[in-house]
């Protein structure tokens, strides 16, 4: 009897899991995983679906000046792993012909600006979209519980602009919603391995599903407001029956450019999650997104998480 209880003495203090004859050790091992699985960086967003998710967005993410772009073209300070290490998981892009006469995938280039001056917006500088989204693909590719969501603002054809999401092998990872259901749980989306929304500012396109007019599938607050005070939660475009919404969130300064100077005041912590609870109240949700410019100041990544965790 001495050896006896001289072994399950052994058993109990050096090797874990050996009585597990009721499953009680393998049980309790199995609500660890589920209290340590995090989605997005929380563990309650497992189960909620990926419209009731608040999610921070950078605007124009790409026109930084790591990138080369300077301002006025610029919109932040430090470019994609900067922003991918901080918690940014929504990314607004803009994609135009770097010629206007040569219109091939090869000429797509991420930029923003206006073609109908009579000179290319990629004037103030470009980024290359393959090397954008390459990084990208590997910081999702390394970050396996995270769903992550494109805008793109696209002035190139939907062939060219696919081409691009092809060469860089991620469009096995696109999700494609139908119009009007349910959207999924983001451990849903991470399970079926489509962790990546594009949305599009371009009507639907039948033979292009992965890309969502995001004025069909959701809609937008207004944006480069004057002030703070003049931000609000109204519909500004796109379809106001839709869950999914951007709360965008950065001002206009002179000549209606993105105002770098009052960035700490919009980008407050405190106050987007004043604004995002006003948008809670109006309409019964969270905002999906919260984008932002010169998203060094401030703090939208803390602000989105807060928004995360309120109890609605």
């Amino acid at each position: 009897m001495g050896y006896l209880r001289l072994a399950l003495a052994v058993c109990l203090l050096l090797i874990p899991g050996c009585m597990t004859s009721d499953g009680s050790e393998e049980n309790h091992e199995e609500e660890n995983q589920i209290e340590t699985r995090r989605c997005n960086g929380l563990s309650i967003l497992c189960e909620r679906t990926y419209d009731n998710v608040t999610f921070p967005e950078t605007h124009n993410s790409f026109a930084t000046h790591q990138d080369g772009i300077y301002y006025p073209a610029s919109n932040h300070e430090t470019g994609l792993t900067a922003q991918w290490s901080a918690g940014i998981r929504a990314f607004m892009l803009d994609t135009h012909y770097n010629n206007e006469f040569t219109q091939s995938a090869d000429n797509v280039a991420f930029c923003h600006g206006s073609s109908d001056n009579g000179y290319s917006p990629c004037r103030y500088g470009e980024v290359d979209p393959l090397d954008w989204l390459s990084s990208l693909k590997q910081k999702i590719a390394a970050s396996p519980n995270d769903v992550v969501t494109l805008l793109i603002e696209n002035h190139v054809s939907a062939d060219h602009l696919k081409s691009l999401f092809e060469e860089v092998n991620m469009t096995g990872m696109m999700y494609v919603h139908n119009l009007n259901e349910d959207w999924p749980t983001l451990q849903g989306m991470i399970d079926a391995n489509t962790r990546l929304v594009v949305f599009w500012e371009q009507p639907d396109d039948a033979s292009h599903p992965e890309f969502h007019d995001f004025l069909t599938h959701s809609w937008t607050t207004s944006y480069a407001d004057d002030d703070t005070s003049d931000m609000d939660c109204s519909v500004y475009r796109g379809d106001g029956t839709q869950a999914v919404f951007h709360m965008n969130n950065w001002l206009s300064g002179p000549f209606g450019l993105s105002d770098p100077q009052r960035a700490d005041q919009a980008n407050n912590p405190d106050f987007l999650l004043e604004r995002s609870i006003e948008c809670i109240e109006v309409h019964g949700k969270r905002p999906t997104f919260i984008a932002v410019d010169w998203w060094e100041d401030g703090d939208v990544v803390a602000a989105a998480q807060k928004v995360n965790e309120l109890e609605l």
